[in-house]
């Protein structure tokens, strides 16, 4: 696991020492995610400058240091990851007649351009990665990312120049970077939580998506679009068509083995390796496998609140002692907590707001105090159908989806109206007793949402108002358009018929690689950490989009065919109780101990000045959660965590000239 970064000076102005220089200061600020070594290369003639940082995974050795050449010359690569099946192809190429200096997988990967190509060479790579690759010899520059999205990249043009990275403060060090902000992204990241790629923060600077690569030629230093090399939707839409046709035995069994050959892969490493641990099921269920192909007792980590129905600390030690690790479980007090959360800005580096992002920094810091590469479970709700919130949208979509769009309108008018009757009894602020109590107040918010949800025109809309933390977004933001998302584009409607697996596959798209995976990577790489998912191996993947929904929900209950294979490994007592995950009491925080912190980020005339959002609007929702009226908790966190951003992280000049020109508006 690294950090990567660099850039194309097409001026072909500036000085050898200067060119090195930028992609060194760049490559400085991603030292959290290597700490173990640095290096730049840089080519004067072309403008172009690779910047490495190292966590030491593979091959301890000066033989895996990076900005890496390949043994031609022809091929000079910063990479990012890991490529599981190295071992495989490393096979192949000295087949072929290649020798190695070291045994790192990034020299494997230069061995397999020289002999197939990059192109090909991505088709064949099994792992998670995100990489840039100069050709000297036909000078250009080629980025990728893995299938799934798990290690990030960032790229843009300015002026002349083109530039890319791991993390965006690498780019916010380049000379010819401008911080404009991107207003349109404010709309949905307020609705979801996240920046959806090829969107980031900025203007002119995206996400490469998961599964692209990016082609950059000296000979026509123009914008160019990524071309994917492997698809979720043409996966998911192949594995409609032609499904699974075996027994239940048989698909257990097959997921078992293909479960198994991941894990087992992605415990290579030549440093000390564990897992997260937590009460449900998959996270368990990669830990059962692990424990499974080892002798010694996996090390696993659980982090706990002491607050009721939050906490899964004593679970996962029993999970723990029935497989027999060696657990570490550390219950963590609100001061633990609340000390990460002036920081957040900084490990995110981009406004993000999932609040489990909370214990997923203290699990990781757990975590590396024992060992240097973690295992985790995520990836499994949306590959078997593991969330709530699709058993809801199956049920709403079915009691509703029948009358007509009319029909659905006017009953979420006459449910606002009860709402908006519960909330006028309770509006009264210094009258504690017209506040909704903590029952009550659940009912209204429920209420509310149903009723946003009842407007929706068609199955899709609706999963989209379930999964939204705001329904109006442009209510509360100045000069912003929402721009489409895969759960808006009417063009991935028709990718499955079945609303569950579209809902999956929808989730699968942008959920999983935008905030589930994103949220894993910052968390752990900030303490030089490498997190690994086996869930989303490629196999384990295609063949999960192949088997009929039967083998993922039962009676109503997702995960069917996951929970069958754990029980090979824990007793059924064991799978009964339902998962509470990585949580944190983040209502009653911004009602306690964090309202001081949250009045000065949601202060009026702060908002005035800083320009983005509308104060009066803001505030309302604001009175109405610290009151007790509502509980706003996933939409003023998305606000507080911009806000944040802005403060800690975004210091640029244009920024105050930008929020100058909109405090007078």
């Amino acid at each position: 696991m690294c950090g990567i970064c660099g850039f194309i000076d097409f001026s072909i102005s500036t000085p050898a020492a200067e060119l090195r220089a930028i992609v060194e200061r760049m490559s400085d600020t991603l030292s959290h995610r290597g700490p173990d070594d640095s290096g730049a290369w840089c080519d004067v003639e072309t403008g172009v400058g690779l910047g490495h940082r190292r966590l030491a995974i593979l091959d301890l050795s000066p033989a895996g240091h990076q900005p890496m050449v390949s043994r031609s010359g022809r091929y000079v690569i910063v990479f990012n990851g890991e490529i599981y099946n190295f071992e495989d192809l490393r096979a192949r190429l000295e087949f072929l007649g290649h020798s190695f200096r070291g045994h790192s997988d990034t020299e494997i990967a230069l061995g397999a351009f020289e002999a197939w190509g990059i192109s090909r060479s991505l088709e064949l790579f099994e792992g998670m990665f995100a990489f840039a690759c100069w050709d000297r010899k036909d000078r250009r520059l080629q980025l990728a990312r893995d299938r799934l999205g798990e290690k990030p990249l960032y790229y843009g043009w300015m002026d002349k120049t083109f530039f890319f990275a791991s993390e965006l403060r690498a780019i916010r060090l380049h000379p010819a970077f401008r911080g404009e902000i991107d207003r349109d992204v404010l709309s949905v990241y307020l609705r979801h939580d996240y920046i959806p790629a090829p969107h980031s923060i900025y203007q002119r600077v995206h996400k490469l998506c998961a599964g692209t690569l990016l082609d950059i030629s000296i000979a026509n230093p123009e914008p160019v679009t990524p071309t994917a090399y492997w698809s979720m939707r043409e996966i998911a839409e192949h594995g409609a068509a032609s499904p699974f046709a075996g027994s239940d035995e048989e698909a257990i069994e097959q997921l078992e083995f293909l479960l198994r050959g991941s894990v087992r892969r992605q415990m290579i490493a030549d440093v000390p390796l564990g897992a997260f641990l937590s009460g449900g099921i998959d996270s368990p269920l990669i830990v059962a496998l692990m424990q499974s192909l080892i002798s010694q007792p996996v090390k696993t980590f659980t982090i706990g609140f002491h607050h009721p129905g939050l906490d899964e600390t004593r679970r996962s030690r029993e999970i723990a002692n029935s497989l027999g690790t060696d657990h570490t479980g550390l219950y963590a007090s609100p001061e633990d907590a609340l000390g990460l959360i002036p920081h957040l800005p900084e490990v995110y580096d981009e406004p993000f707001a999932d609040p489990s992002q909370i214990p997923t920094l203290l699990v990781s810091r757990l975590a590396r105090n024992s060992v240097k590469v973690s295992l985790s479970g995520d990836g499994g709700g949306e590959l078997f159908s593991g969330y709530n919130l699709y058993a809801i949208g199956r049920r709403l979509w079915n009691a509703t989806g029948w009358l007509p769009e009319s029909g659905r309108r006017a009953l979420a008018d006459l449910i606002e109206s009860r709402v908006h009757r519960r909330l006028m009894r309770g509006a009264k602020f210094g009258n504690p007793l017209l506040v909704p109590s903590g029952q009550s107040r659940r009912i209204t918010d429920r209420l509310g949402k149903l009723a946003q949800v009842m407007r929706s025109g068609c199955r899709e809309q609706l999963y989209w108002r379930l999964a939204s933390h705001d329904h109006a977004p442009e209510t509360l933001l100045r000069d912003s358009s929402e721009p489409l998302t895969v759960l808006t584009d009417p063009s991935l409607w028709a990718v499955l018929p079945e609303f569950t697996s579209w809902m999956m596959f929808a989730d699968a798209s942008g959920y999983l690689p935008e905030d589930i995976l994103v949220k894993l990577d910052r968390a752990s790489m900030s303490v030089g950490l490498e997190s690994r998912v086996p869930f989303l191996d490629r196999q384990v993947v295609e063949f999960a989009w192949r088997l009929p929904l039967r083998l993922k929900v039962r009676n109503g209950r997702g995960k069917w065919i996951v929970r069958q294979l754990l029980k090979k490994y824990l007793p059924q007592a064991k799978l009964g109780r339902r998962k509470h995950g990585f949580s944190v009491p983040l209502a009653d925080w911004l009602r306690g101990p964090l309202r001081d912190w949250a009045e000065e980020l949601l202060e009026e005339r702060r908002l005035r000045i800083d320009g983005f959002f509308c104060p009066e609007a803001v505030r309302a929702k604001w009175q109405e959660h610290v009151s007790g009226v509502r509980n706003w908790e996933s939409l003023l966190w998305n606000i507080l965590m911009f806000q944040a951003w802005l403060t800690e992280v975004h210091q640029e000049p244009v920024i105050a000239e930008v929020s100058r020109a909109h405090a007078g508006v």
